[in-house]
């Protein structure tokens, strides 16, 4: 029903574009890393994976399953909750492991949150948490790199500012761009595996920065 929903309600907010490097279907229980600096974003890379024809569980920060609705719908859906600097945090892996080993493909964030910035132009990502090289090796999935840019400008900022942003983005009408890269086999060693994935979800938010327009683009490279 989210994802679904998602790939209904983003085109209303934004113009959202595609390109991708998959030549061929994907085995299940694959691994999608995304860029993650905005709200917005799971929406859009959600709706964008849709109309390729792919349906993952997201691993999502656990407050979200206290929303009323929201929480059920993401339970009953599968969709795995993190609880982040906790005790508990180990077990958002396993059972992201399981997922992949039942088939599922699992949608992640390498960051493990939003970036601490007010504007709202297209960043590159920031440092990753070792967790998805670690679920790699321990599943033996593929992982395919997604990136994004676009997001920030339906919503960023201040509280006030990403309500006064949707609110308009509907009007606006901003550019959203995803573009999913190829499938790669991460290295075996977790800092190896962590900094080869960061760099393949830089190269392809690249590109999707480009798909925007972005002017300043290599000023914000890392």
């Amino acid at each position: 029903m989210l994802i679904r929903a998602a790939s209904v309600l983003v085109p209303l907010f934004g113009r959202l574009t595609v390109t991708s490097d998959l030549r061929m279907r994907l085995s299940s229980g694959t691994i999608f890393a995304a860029n993650h600096d905005s709200l917005a974003d799971p929406a859009v890379v959600l709706a964008a994976l849709r109309g390729l024809g792919v349906e993952p569980v997201v691993m999502a920060t656990a407050g979200l399953w206290r929303v009323p609705v929201l929480g059920r719908a993401l339970a009953r859906e599968g969709h795995i909750p993190v609880h982040r600097r906790s005790a508990r945090a180990a077990y958002a892996l396993d059972a992201a492991a399981e997922a992949l080993a039942g088939g599922r493909h699992v949608l992640l964030y390498g960051e493990g949150g939003l970036p601490d910035r007010r504007d709202a132009a297209p960043g590159p990502p920031e440092a990753f948490r070792t967790g998805l090289a670690r679920l790699a090796q321990v599943s033996g999935a593929l992982v395919v790199p997604v990136g994004h840019a676009g997001a920030r400008r339906i919503t960023s900022g201040s509280t006030a500012k990403q309500v006064a942003g949707a609110l308009t983005a509907p009007v606006r009408r901003p550019h959203c761009h995803v573009h999913v890269g190829a499938p790669q086999r991460l290295p075996a060693e977790a800092r190896s595996g962590t900094a080869a994935a960061r760099t393949a979800v830089t190269v392809a938010w690249r590109t999707a920065a480009r798909a925007v327009g972005e002017r300043d683009l290599e000023l914000r490279l890392v």
